[in-house]
């Protein structure tokens, strides 16, 4: 044994001799700090620490005009430490009212969406892009996202999901950072900060145009094979 020791110190000597001292990694950054790496380190969110925390922020702040006029922010809801983070758009009508997200007709598709591959709102965390509902539910304008992007990126954060599904063009376009059409955007298994992302239609759209309902169940079990087998 002691020859084995001494054989190894004399390996070790030599290799730092010729290259240096042996410098130990930095473990790899996790999902939660490369998310908030992109937000603007002054940022309130930085400072909060919980959903609950975050939600409070959310109700008590006017971060753009649109915010003024909710009758209820609608934060999100659902298991605060689900491995799967559905994204959309940005509340409705009901949504305002009630302070939830996904209530309405839409809310149901979605409930139904995730019953066919075995999952439920309490099994996943669900939340909008927008926490205000934009008037007569119009697109969101570019300084609307970019006020509510941080509260998004510190509930992601705080949820940790391994797997994220964008609902919708909004949402898919505002977190890949891509120009590119939803049809486009749905060809591809996404890497978004350590996280597996997902692309696909907003129940609201099925419910205007029924041949997506085969392309969406087909992004679902796609979702629904890589939860099982990651």
């Amino acid at each position: 044994m002691n020859e084995a020791l001494r054989s190894l110190q004399n390996f070790l000597s030599d290799q730092i001799r010729m290259h240096g001292p042996i410098v130990p990694l930095d473990p790899p950054k996790s999902f939660t700090q490369k998310i908030m790496e992109i937000v603007d380190p002054a940022h309130p969110v930085h400072g909060l620490n919980s959903l609950n925390e975050l939600r409070d922020y959310v109700s008590s702040t006017v971060l753009t005009p649109i915010d003024e006029d909710r009758t209820n922010a609608v934060f999100g809801e659902g298991n605060p430490s689900a491995d799967i983070m559905l994204v959309g758009e940005a509340p409705g009508a009901e949504e305002d009212r009630t302070g939830k997200p996904f209530v309405g007709r839409a809310g149901q598709l979605l409930d139904k969406m995730l019953a066919a591959i075995d999952l439920s709102r309490q099994d996943i965390y669900i939340a909008n892009t927008l926490k205000s509902r934009p008037p007569k539910n119009r697109n969101p304008n570019p300084d609307e996202i970019s006020a509510h992007l941080p509260i998004l990126y510190r509930q992601m954060s705080l949820v940790d999901p391994r797997f994220i599904l964008c609902l919708g063009l909004v949402a898919s376009q505002t977190l890949l950072g891509s120009h590119d059409s939803l049809t486009k955007l749905r060809q591809h298994t996404h890497s978004f900060y350590g996280a597996t992302l997902l692309v696909t239609y907003h129940p609201a759209a099925l419910l205007r145009n029924a041949t997506w309902k085969r392309p969406t169940w087909e992004d679902l079990k796609q979702l629904r094979y890589l939860y099982q087998t990651k």
